[in-house]
């Protein structure tokens, strides 16, 4: 055998070696549920998502950290900012930031807490308070019986309250307990 067959057979050997070490590989990524939390299945970092219809946006959303669970079909938001657009996708009508947000894909619903702030443009409210859930199906809004929620107006209305309920579509807010505060009421505004 020639020296050149013998290099040519080494470098083959070594190549076969290095193909079938590379196919046998396997890694051990530990036992998913070992730490009785389920993993996610995708994480993305430094996210901006932006929903078009019709080629305007309707939604943008901000996050430093998301992760999608699918055999529970949510996904984790932290660090989130959100806004919502007018039908010509020009306006901002509602927009928002919270620490965490759990969104339930099939439902919609949302879960926020850690310093949650929503501000409806349209009807002129910012709401703080440290926790809200939004039931997409219902139209229902609500910040848990124990937290207390601030509502502010650009007219000087400010008040707070224990336990918001509010049904968006017959447009009330309800609290469970107690309410104190200033609310001022403009000439043109008309009561209902």
């Amino acid at each position: 055998m020639t020296k050149k067959k013998l290099s040519l057979y080494c470098a083959l050997f070594f190549l076969l070696v290095l193909a079938f070490t590379v196919v046998s590989c396997s890694f051990d990524y530990g036992d998913k549920e070992s730490h009785g939390e389920e993993q996610p299945d995708l994480i993305m970092k430094n996210v901006e998502y932006v929903r078009v219809r019709s080629a305007n946006p309707q939604a943008k959303l901000q996050a430093e950290l998301v992760e999608r669970y699918e055999k529970k079909n949510v996904i984790k938001l932290q660090n989130t900012s959100f806004e919502q657009y007018d039908q010509q996708g020009k306006e901002i009508n509602v927009s928002g930031k919270t620490g965490n947000a759990v969104y339930e894909i099939d439902t919609g619903n949302i879960f926020m807490d850690n310093n949650v702030r929503i501000e409806v443009r349209t009807e002129d409210i910012i709401l703080e308070t440290e926790q809200v859930e939004w039931l997409n199906d219902t139209k229902h809004l609500s910040a848990g019986s124990n937290n207390e929620v601030y509502v502010y107006k650009k007219n000087g209305t400010m008040f707070s309250g224990i336990g918001l309920q509010s049904d968006i579509r017959k447009r009330t807010w309800e609290f469970q307990g107690r309410v104190k505060g200033t609310y001022i009421k403009n000439d043109d505004d008309t009561e209902e």
